[in-house]
């Protein structure tokens, strides 16, 4: 009995709360698009058959180059796209037949969110609060405690226009977890950022993980995993390709040097 609890500690010990099931997302190619990607296909398969499962209190992360399907698959869990195929779960919820549920329960934080620049991040704080249904006293408390937490305070009453890029990204961070949700999606959180505010977004969520959040988070950038995730899947051409902790998928090697081992064994030498 001992040796299949070790086998399968980590699951066996926290709750699923996230679980997609054949993920299936395409789209539709412009002729510019067709001639950058090289093909006389009219769609283009973004997401196809993605399964895996996230657990409570850990940081999942999804690893792959660009136009893997990361922000994708993201985007679909958080219900901002349907799947044309598959389905997923968020505490249970369906993004497909529960997508307000699902909506209620995360927090979906992009580096292409653009907030309205002629509103103040005061006034944006107590609007998303409001839509969450946030009690007054309960939103003020947290607010004060998030803008204090990510050097807001200062710049509370300054348009969004006029600030600088990476305090426009961090009271979009905090916009988006207003609600305190159980489990946050990050598509690529250090993007643009300068190494301070990277640094900021980085300790929070382990500070996330540590209060017993769920974070799910996509990136190309192998620190990032290495400094902050529990398990990590490799997403390449919308697939996953593999999928563990970092020692089950390393043995000891470099992230990096793991990646292109799987990279080139799935499209050749073309590096």
């Amino acid at each position: 009995m001992s040796d299949i609890i070790s086998q399968d500690s980590h699951s066996f010990f926290k709750q699923e709360v996230v679980r997609a099931e054949n993920l299936r997302k395409t789209f539709l190619l412009s002729r510019k698009q067709q001639r950058l990607e090289k093909t006389n296909a009219k769609r283009k398969i973004a997401v196809d058959g993605l399964s895996f499962s996230a657990f409570g209190g850990e940081i999942y992360g999804l690893l792959g180059p660009n136009g893997a399907g990361k922000t994708t698959t993201l985007r679909m869990l958080s219900t901002l796209i349907r799947p044309e195929g598959g389905d997923a779960f968020i505490l249970g919820h369906s993004i497909c037949k529960d997508p307000a549920k699902v909506r209620d329960c995360i927090g979906f934080m992009t580096g292409e969110l653009r907030l309205e620049g002629f509103f103040t991040p005061d006034y944006l704080f107590d609007f998303f609060g409001a839509m969450h249904g946030i009690d007054k006293n309960a939103l003020h408390e947290r607010k004060e405690m998030l803008f204090r937490k990510f050097g807001i305070d200062r710049f509370r009453e300054v348009k969004v226009s006029e600030l600088s890029t990476g305090m426009a990204q961090k009271v979009s961070l905090v916009v988006s977890i207003v609600h305190d949700p159980e489990v946050i999606i990050f598509d690529e959180p250090t993007n643009g950022l300068d190494v301070l505010t990277a640094k900021v977004v980085t300790d929070f969520l382990a500070e996330l993980k540590a209060m017993g959040k769920s974070v799910l988070l996509s990136t190309h950038i192998f620190s990032l995993v290495e400094k902050l995730c529990d398990r990590v899947g490799i997403i390449i051409d919308g697939k996953m390709t593999a999928e563990g902790t970092l020692e089950e998928l390393c043995g000891g090697a470099s992230l990096e040097d793991t990646f292109f081992r799987i990279y080139r064994g799935i499209k050749g030498d073309t590096l």
